[in-house]
């Protein structure tokens, strides 16, 4: 019986070391939307010593770093990202927070290292694809990240909000006759074929997209993250965006709703109490690290309460 009891400790152990990380990792982040650089840095190091391997919060942290002033820690973190397979050069080159990196020899050299790598990968890219694909999703994210700062300036439900959304909605459906062609005639692409970002775009293209839309190629981002080339997080995404649609409960709690006062609230969510499970199966945040960024403070206990209502208000039975 020892050996079983122990690897039952172990695994427990385990399980909250990666809580803990994790918990970590979402405070930098926190500090890091927050400008509070150098406390975000501090809390990566915490985190660093529990755990080493996921390229994006090494690439997150090394932006922190460089923003503190660190650019011997940022270049650390930012090859440790790379060894651990960051290979989106593309991003990197134009992040404006490693900008004080770029004069730096180290930051040539990794630039350099992690060019080869990608001309290595592209190679077997299909260029024209991967192009168009960049393309499209430069044109789906550039004006959505100019909705927060005319928010800020002229307010939510300004003329100028409501023009530029007007504008991404055109752009939106030029984008999806685009995305479309390519998913009837290729598949959904993995970044194998066509990298990282332009495999992204996929995705995007199709959330942003009417229901009718989503539920057609919902099965086959189902398929494709079943052969690794599309992201399990993003499925839950659409996943959610769909049961909402065909007025279901959400399953993983991604999507948020907004009442007549401008109060943020979690949509009508299927079992609630074990949430954090299925967001945890799927590569996702806890629930109450997600809502932070609308200012809800989850309560399952409260929110089991409130839920009637907000079914009623949606439509969902």
């Amino acid at each position: 019986m020892k050996p079983v009891l122990f690897l039952i400790v172990c695994l427990v152990c385990s399980s909250t070391y990666g809580q803990e990380y994790r918990q970590l990792v979402n405070e930098a982040n926190e500090k890091y939307l927050g400008k509070e650089y150098k406390k975000s840095v501090e809390l990566y190091k915490r985190a660093f010593a529990k755990e080493q391997k996921n390229r994006t919060d090494f690439y997150n942290a090394g932006c922190s770093a460089a923003l503190a002033g660190d650019g011997t820690l940022a270049l650390s973190w930012l090859n440790q990202a790379f060894d651990n397979g960051y290979v989106n050069i593309r991003h990197m080159k134009s992040d404006s927070d490693l900008n004080s990196l770029h004069k730096t020899q180290g930051w040539k050299s990794l630039v350099a290292t992690m060019q080869t790598k990608v001309d290595r990968l592209e190679a077997e890219y299909d260029k024209p694809l991967q192009a168009k694909l960049l393309a499209i999703y430069d044109d789906d994210q550039k004006d959505r990240q100019r909705i927060d700062g005319l928010g800020k300036k002229y307010g939510y439900n300004s003329k100028e909000v409501d023009k530029l959304w007007k504008t991404i909605a055109y752009k939106d459906s030029v984008n999806l006759l685009s995305v479309k062609a390519i998913l009837d005639q290729y598949g959904w692409v993995g970044e194998d074929k066509v990298g990282p970002q332009a495999n992204t775009t996929l995705f995007l293209v199709i959330q942003h997209a009417d229901l009718a839309t989503q539920q057609t190629y919902l099965p086959m981002m189902r398929k494709a993250v079943t052969d690794k080339k599309a992201e399990p997080s993003a499925l839950a995404l659409l996943e959610d965006r769909v049961a909402l649609g065909e007025k279901r409960r959400q399953t993983y709690g991604s999507q948020i709703g907004e009442d007549s006062t401008g109060t943020a609230y979690v949509l009508p969510l299927a079992d609630p109490d074990n949430v954090d499970k299925r967001r945890a199966e799927v590569g996702l945040d806890p629930l109450a690290d997600y809502v932070k960024h609308w200012g809800i403070k989850w309560d399952v206990d409260e929110y089991k309460k409130q839920l009637p209502a907000i079914e009623k208000r949606e439509g969902i039975k």
